[in-house]
């Protein structure tokens, strides 16, 4: 077995076991342990319980980033390129919901998802095209927190085959952010002088 497949089966591992018994009763040793891996190379790939999570989502950044994104014009791209690692957690589903649900009693987690999360916004953004330099760099990837996280809460309620109650809440999301960004991006003209 080689680094990727033995990171995927303690990944998938582990959020099996939150799937049914919650965030909080996943350790990194059980995870290797009921996947029949070897916990003393889980412990040198997964030094903390948090890794799991920074692996997961630099396996789906990297789902999302492997195809470059086509579309015609900015939103587009970045509705496909979301689409995209909501595909890539798909297989996590249930267990995420569980993880989000134990956040607020694991402030440690809660940190490292919200700093890999807008790492993660960042590339999608460049990806799409769009600059994160500067205070408006800095303003959509916000933006773009914001509309993964409303998302979120659909994506992790979603049973669909196609993700259409995923999409659609992207979809709606992408919109008012859209919105917002524009009022940003408009700049006022001044009264010309009498």
């Amino acid at each position: 077995m080689d680094d990727l497949e033995f990171d995927k089966a303690i990944i998938a591992s582990a959020f099996a076991i939150a799937a049914s018994q919650g965030w909080n009763a996943v350790s990194v040793f059980r995870a290797a342990q009921e996947a029949g891996l070897s916990p003393d190379l889980a412990r040198v790939r997964f030094p903390l319980r948090v890794t799991i999570l920074l692996r997961l989502g630099s396996l789906a950044d990297q789902a999302v980033l492997s195809v470059p994104a086509e579309d015609s014009n900015v939103r587009e791209r970045l509705f496909d390129l979301l689409i995209r690692r909501f595909d890539a957690l798909r297989p996590y589903r249930e267990g995420i919901a569980a993880l989000l649900r134990d956040l607020p009693r694991d402030p440690s987690s809660a940190l490292m998802l919200a700093v890999t999360t807008r790492t993660s916004m960042g590339w999608i953004l460049e990806a799409a095209g769009e600059p994160v330099a500067g205070l408006l760099g800095h303003l959509k990837r916000d933006g773009l927190i914001g509309v993964w996280a409303m998302a979120m809460r659909a994506f992790v309620n979603d049973s669909s085959p196609d993700l259409s109650t995923t999409m659609a809440a992207l979809d709606k999301s992408l919109d008012r952010a859209a919105k917002i960004v524009g009022l940003l991006e408009h700049k006022p003209t001044l009264p010309a002088k009498i």
